[in-house]
């Protein structure tokens, strides 16, 4: 008998675990929007230059992966590893599996050509490795994805995928 209960024991003890591990790696994807993609390394030689830079050439995607919900982007925040971050700060509607663009750069923010500008023309992304974050309003995070050059991007192209 009471071999029977240690292992039921051990086996509630390691459900309970389980589940208690599910919800961190859950609420890191609770949110329609995602980061599908970032273009981290812009083509080219890297120059922050406004007028003739290639920062509105690196870029980070954020999909509405919801088959219903429309999603306001206005609140949500954009962050790196080191901290440096961007907010929405406009409405910026995205309809069920539309995406937008956030460049480095600036421009004209546009829903019709999915767009949005951080109006700032410094890099965000590393070259070799980072960390991207993605944020609610509220502050929860929506999704979060690593990179390394060698680990993530195979055909050496400066863009990695992290939902299809």
């Amino acid at each position: 008998m009471r071999i029977r209960s240690v292992l039921a024991a051990a086996a509630t003890a390691g459900a309970v675990a389980a589940v208690a591990a599910a919800p961190a790696q859950a609420a890191e994807y609770s949110s329609a929007l995602k980061i599908k993609g970032v273009q981290y390394d812009a083509p080219g030689r890297d120059s922050n230059s406004c007028t003739k830079g290639n920062t509105k050439d690196e870029y980070l995607t954020v999909k509405n992966y919801s088959r219903t919900a429309r999603v306001n982007l206005k609140g949500y925040v954009v962050k790196d590893a080191a901290g440096h971050r961007f907010r929405f700060s406009a409405d910026h509607y995205l309809e069920p599996g539309d995406y937008v663009k956030l460049r480095g750069g600036k421009g004209k923010e546009s829903d019709a050509k999915n767009v949005a500008y951080r109006q700032n023309c410094d890099f965000l992304w590393n070259n070799d490795k980072d960390t991207i974050y993605l944020y609610k309003p509220s502050g929860a995070r929506a999704d979060v994805h690593g990179y390394t050059k060698a680990r993530n991007d195979r055909d050496g192209n400066g863009y990695i995928t992290f939902h299809g």
